[in-house]
C-alpha cells in the first residue's frame, strides 16, 4: 500500500465530468489499498477525488496552507488534515508524505505541484514515480513541449523518462505500482 499524491484543479466552476474523474480517481485508489494525499481543499476537484476515495474507504490526508484553511475550503473530513504556513512548506510535505505523484487536470497551481516533484526527481531528490493522466488529450500539448524541450537539450532524455504519461486513472496507477515494486 502506498500514498498517492493527486495534484488536480479546485476551481469550483468545472464541467462535471472532471469532477466524476476526480471521485472515480480517488474510487481507485482506495479500490486499490492506498492512502490519498491530497492539498487539502473540499472545493473542484481536490474535494471530489478526497470524497471519492473516503467513499471507497481509503485513509485521507490533507495538506493545505493556513491561508486556506482561513477561507474556508478545508478538507474537514479529511482523516488527517495538516495545516503549513505557506504553499512553499505544503508542496514540501506533500513530497515527504507521499510514495507517488498522480496528476489529474488542472491549472497553474497543479502544473506548479507537477513541474516540483518532476524537476526534484531529475535531480535525484526523491525516486518517486510520477504521473499524469492525460484524459481526453488534456495534456497532450504540454507533453509534445515537453519532448521537443529533450530534442533541443534542454531537458535530458532520461529526465523525462521519469514522467509516466497514461491516458487513463487505471493505467497510470498500474504504471505507479509497477515502479514502486
Amino acid at each position: 500500500m502506498a500514498a498517492i499524491c493527486v495534484f488536480c484543479a479546485s476551481s469550483r466552476h468545472l464541467e462535471q465530468r472532471w469532477l466524476d474523474l476526480a471521485d472515480a480517481t480517488g474510487r481507485e485508489i482506495a479500490r486499490r489499498g492506498h492512502t490519498l494525499v491530497s492539498g487539502g481543499g473540499c472545493v473542484g476537484m481536490m474535494g471530489a477525488v478526497a470524497d471519492g476515495a473516503r467513499a471507497g474507504g481509503a485513509y485521507t490526508v490533507g495538506v493545505i496552507p493556513q491561508a486556506l484553511v482561513d477561507r474556508e475550503i478545508a478538507d474537514t473530513a479529511s482523516d488527517e488534515l495538516v495545516v503549513t504556513d505557506g504553499m512553499l512548506s505544503r508542496k514540501g510535505l506533500m513530497i515527504e508524505k507521499s510514495d507517488a505523484f498522480l496528476t489529474l487536470p488542472g491549472g497553474l497551481g497543479t502544473l506548479d505541484e507537477l513541474f516540483e516533484v518532476l524537476t526534484t526527481a531529475m535531480l535525484d531528490q526523491h525516486r518517486k514515480p510520477v504521473a499524469i493522466v492525460n484524459q481526453n488529450g488534456f495534456y497532450t500539448g504540454l507533453v509534445e513541449w515537453l519532448r521537443g524541450l529533450a530534442s533541443t537539450s534542454f531537458v535530458r532524455q532520461e529526465a523525462l523518462d521519469l514522467l509516466i504519461v497514461a491516458d487513463t486513472v487505471p493505467a497510470a496507477l498500474d504504471a505507479i505500482e509497477d515502479r514502486l515494486e
